[in-house]
């Protein structure tokens, strides 16, 4: 039987993750194999990377650690030697750097700028790293305990407002406003990307739990989807009336489209019949958004804000918009909407009257 998309992609994300592993200090993969039953597989993937990181800058900047020609040869031991000023200084180094990288066969060093979003995921995961040796006593000091994460500057959501979400979705079908290129192959995926742009801002799911969907995770009889959440969970979404018509019409397409080999189930398929990806679903939602919004940089992501925003207005209930969108924690959502929030709020002060009129 084949793999799901998600046990896929946990796959591969798995076999990734071996191979980044062989670019770290030996112990690192003990701290591996301590977070696997709490965290997802692309989460390990960002740590590694991150830890890559560290460890560089280690053998560059650090310099009881320039005796090693390689970051594979750092010791947990070494780990002993490090202080509070040297992680001070890692931060300092993360807003600036220069990275080797292969380029035709030519090593070439590649400047690198983090922004402090960044940064902050990277320090985090240094913190994790250490909180992990530290517990479990394979270190005996914990100097990433006392630095402190950088503030970020909170940042206004970016959303599609009412009438741009008619004009997107006008875009996606009608295509009026591609180029005389991009409408010949327009032709052959306007009623693809339709579907697949309704459901998610009819739905608010992530563009992962969008191209993981099967043909048979679609419901017709009770308008829901089965999607796998983060962390492996399986729920049912539902989507309205609105939504049902363009599924129902592009499912007829389906099913006379023979796709290419391990995509069999798929439900949205590329033009060379394979389970679509992330990433051209992400150019998909900018080159539509592009030509209808040029002042906002909408990704699949704003599409899910958008869906989320809507729902609170219309219900103003922000623990069902919690467990719609899938957030674990309320909180998470509150922050998003704290806006809407505080508009509602408003809306309220003159509800309750002191005195009848």
């Amino acid at each position: 039987m084949p793999l799901k998309y998600h046990e896929k992609l946990d796959k591969d994300n798995t076999l990734r993750l071996r191979s980044m592993q062989r670019e770290l200090p030996a112990f690192c993969q003990t701290f591996f194999r301590g977070i696997e039953p709490r965290t997802q597989s692309r989460t390990r993937i960002a740590y590694a990377y991150d830890l890559k990181v560290f460890f560089r800058f280690l053998l560059e900047e650090v310099p009881y650690f320039r005796k090693y020609s390689a970051v594979t040869e750092i010791l947990l031991g070494d780990l002993e030697q490090i202080e509070v000023l040297d992680l001070e200084n890692y931060m300092e180094y993360l807003k600036y750097r220069t990275r080797k990288k292969i380029l035709d066969g030519k090593e070439i060093q590649e400047d690198v700028l983090n922004q402090p979003k960044s940064i902050k995921r990277k320090i985090s995961s240094l913190k994790s790293f250490y909180n992990y040796l530290y517990r479990d006593q394979l270190v005996r000091k914990n100097p990433a305990a006392l630095l402190s994460l950088p503030k970020l500057r909170e940042q206004d959501i970016v959303r599609l407002d009412g009438n741009e979400v008619a004009d997107f979705l006008d875009e996606v079908e009608n295509g009026t406003k591609l180029t005389m290129q991009q409408q010949k192959f327009h032709e052959k995926t306007a009623l693809r990307d339709s579907a697949m742009m309704n459901l998610m801002l009819g739905t608010g799911i992530r563009v992962s739990e969008c191209v993981g969907l099967n043909i048979q995770d679609v419901d017709f009889n009770n308008d829901g989807i089965r999607i796998h959440r983060k962390g492996g969970k399986e729920v049912t979404v539902y989507f309205s009336d609105e939504v049902e018509q363009i599924l129902l019409a592009y499912m007829e397409e389906r099913r006379h489209k023979a796709a290419s080999s391990g995509s069999e189930d798929a439900l949205f398929l590329s033009l060379q019949n394979k389970r679509m990806n992330v990433r051209t679903v992400e150019k998909m939602v900018k080159k539509y958004a592009s030509l209808v919004t040029p002042l906002k940089h909408i990704t699949p992501h704003k599409l899910r804000s958008t869906y989320g925003t809507n729902l609170y207005r219309e219900t103003g209930d922000i623990y069902l918009v919690a467990d719609v969108l899938g957030h674990s924690d309320v909180n998470t959502t509150k922050k998003h909407y704290a806006a809407l929030e505080d508009e509602r709020r408003r809306s309220a002060r003159n509800k309750v009257h002191l005195r009848e009129d």
